[in-house]
């Protein structure tokens, strides 16, 4: 149902001038009033009262537009967000309580209103569920039943699967919605459903492991999310983790609050094997095995280690440290070593990213870390096509092939803007770069030309990607020329120099960074400034 709009949404994004400004999230509306003093007594207290009043409008306008621009997501056509609730919004607050099974008096109960603008919240996340959906009869209205059932226990007793909790057999169905067995396959599999009293309250609680389904969607490179339902006099409370293995022992609950145990977080780490070491030394540190990197210094494992490819919070923890100890960030004028330089500015832009994508899941409801996560988790293998290329094919090619994907996605713009920047937070904060790349890949196809300096750093120093400086320049090169031609920019856009540093490092490169060549015109749309 949106393909259309999303064609025509897209097309004239594309044609824009980079001058345009990056699309406002319509997650949420920050309201500020204040009080305008006056000289006189009488004169100050009818100010307050006419501010008082126009904040109070203002912010009524503000929630109105909120709640119409959630029965619009649905289906449920209130007419333009304006925050005037008429005719036609009441109208549409008629049909939404009639979809979901509310009384139908066309104005919304708190509970009403609550539900409905989480679910549209929870909708901007994406993931499988809601692709799903949009490509079913009912579009992305389904979502408001399938979520009702959840929150209020879904199957009635009678219709849980094996007697148990309605809330436990409601998450089995979301699992099995985003996998390939059925619920009942699901509960067939050993380890899928783990039974134990986690709270001491001689009721049963239920541990559900999404490792067990085998769907990529709520798995990631390293963990899988982990439900546990522990039981309360009011029902069941359900609380999400991410862990390899999970077992009774893993988890402690207090009432419905739940956690995860100290030695269960150690044997998940040990589930990935550590590396031998060549001999024990007297206190506890062992001799690394293996050649010494620094020139004949011998290195000592102090704490347990995985191979998980380079950390790239890692390498910015390092590079946060030099800077400190340098006086502050590089700029043109001292600039002397332009790797280190870039890579100042790679942990920069990455900073800015985790605290945008920060800033709109905290606008969220409905929505816990670990969905977030699982949900973003995905990314990385849609787009994998697409990356898998970067390091070989020219960037105006693989910006080509990755709108052509956006234009199949039956995802609106703003919906695939809002995932990707939560995901790029999700990605760099869990250090998953499959993830982080897919998302800045998916930010650059949608026009958003100042993310392709992220793609630039990526294949600059190899993390989730082969190591291409001819590439990562052409990546570099379009995200300045953006800028310079007037995009805003989304990184540091307080630093009024950060533009040149970033041309003069990448050209100053010598033979590690050679002139690109012209990109070619794209086939179908125009990304030029």
């Amino acid at each position: 149902m949106f393909s259309r709009s999303l064609k025509t949404g897209l097309i004239a994004a594309f044609m824009a001038t980079s001058s345009t400004a990056a699309m406002a999230d319509n997650l949420g509306a920050a309201i500020v009033g204040g009080i305008i003093g006056g000289a006189l007594m009488n004169e100050h207290n009818k100010t307050k009262r006419r501010t008082t009043t126009s904040t109070r409008y203002s912010a009524t306008r503000a929630h109105n537009r909120e709640t119409q621009t959630s029965l619009n997501y649905f289906g449920f056509n209130a007419g333009t967000p304006d925050g005037v609730m008429g005719s036609r919004s009441r109208a549409a607050i008629t049909q939404y309580q009639i979809y979901v099974g509310f009384p139908a008096t066309g104005r919304l109960t708190q509970y009403e209103r609550d539900f409905l603008v989480s679910s549209y919240n929870r909708a901007q996340v994406g993931g499988p569920q809601v692709i799903k959906a949009m490509q079913g009869p009912e579009g992305t209205r389904s979502l408001l039943k399938t979520w009702h059932g959840e929150a209020t226990g879904g199957r009635m007793a009678g219709n849980t699967y094996n007697g148990m909790p309605a809330d436990v057999s409601a998450a089995v169905d979301e699992v099995a919605a985003s996998s390939d067995p059925s619920a009942e396959q699901l509960l067939q599999r050993s380890g899928f459903i783990q039974l134990a009293d986690l709270n001491g309250d001689g009721k049963t609680d239920y541990i559900l492991d999404t490792s067990k389904s085998g769907s990529t969607f709520w798995c990631g490179a390293q963990s899988c999310t982990v439900m546990v339902f522990a039981s309360t006099p009011q029902g069941y409370s359900r609380n999400d983790f991410l862990s390899h293995d999970a077992t009774p022992a893993l988890f402690a609950c207090h009432q419905g609050v739940c956690r995860m145990n100290g030695q269960g977080a150690g044997a998940q780490m040990a589930a990935t094997p550590a590396p031998q070491p060549a001999a024990p030394s007297q206190g506890g540190t062992v001799m690394a095995s293996g050649s010494a990197p620094l020139g004949g210094i011998t290195l000592f494992n102090t704490g347990q280690a995985r191979d998980t490819g380079p950390s790239l919070a890692s390498l910015c923890s390092k590079v946060s440290l030099l800077t400190n100890s340098n006086g502050g960030f590089t700029t043109v004028s001292n600039l002397t070593d332009p790797e280190f330089a870039l890579n100042e500015q790679f942990c920069l832009a990455r900073t800015y990213a985790i605290g945008t994508g920060e800033t709109i899941v905290a606008g969220l409801s409905g929505v816990t870390p670990a969905q977030v996560d699982a949900q973003c988790d995905a990314f990385g293998p849609a787009l994998e096509p697409f990356l898998a290329k970067l390091a070989t094919t020219p960037a105006s090619g693989v910006v080509s092939e990755a709108q052509a994907f956006v234009l199949k996605s039956n995802m609106s713009i703003e919906q695939l803007s809002g995932t990707a920047k939560i995901c790029l937070f999700s990605g760099y904060r869990r250090d998953e770069m499959q993830v982080s790349l897919g998302s800045a890949l998916l930010m650059v196809a949608m026009g958003q030309k100042p993310y392709a300096e992220l793609i630039g750093h990526h294949l600059a120093q190899g993390f989730g990607v082969a190591t291409s400086q001819d590439r990562a320049q052409e990546w570099y090169m379009m995200a300045i020329e953006a800028m310079e031609g007037g995009a805003e920019p989304v990184f540091a856009p307080g630093q009024p120099e950060r533009v040149q540093l970033l041309r003069t490092a990448v050209t100053a490169g010598g033979s590690s960074m050679v002139t690109p060549q012209p990109a070619a015109a794209l086939p179908s749309f125009n990304l030029g400034d």
